[in-house]
């Protein structure tokens, strides 16, 4: 059976967690703000937070990912997301590629109400 969803970009510290993730269970003609979803993730409170996608940008090793909530910058070893409006700022490790922790799915199927 496929999984309901694929992660795509996976960075993340001791407190925060941001992925990228596909649906895989909606139509091909679905919305594509519907099928690609960027998440962040506060592991202290479990809480989880959709980040609006605006646009990326790429150049060579370095990823830009804009969002209305605020800004991510990575490559494929780390990353730093800071925050729109409380400027705080995240360094993140790239874990792109690893499997996410079964409570990480969990949370991430509920929470696409999967």
């Amino acid at each position: 059976m496929k999984p309901p969803f694929t992660c795509l970009y996976y960075l993340e510290n001791d407190s925060d967690c941001l992925l990228e993730v596909k649906r895989n269970d909606l139509p091909a003609n679905a919305d594509i703000a519907d099928i690609f979803r960027w998440l962040y993730i506060n592991k202290q409170t479990f809480e989880i937070s959709p980040l609006i996608f605006r646009s990326m940008d790429s150049s060579g090793e370095v990823q830009e990912r804009f969002f209305d909530q605020g800004y991510l910058k990575f490559n494929d070893q780390t990353g730093t997301y800071i925050e729109k409006f409380n400027s705080a700022q995240h360094q993140l490790e790239n874990k792109t590629g690893l499997a996410i922790s079964d409570e990480l799915q969990h949370m991430i199927t509920r929470y696409l109400n999967l």
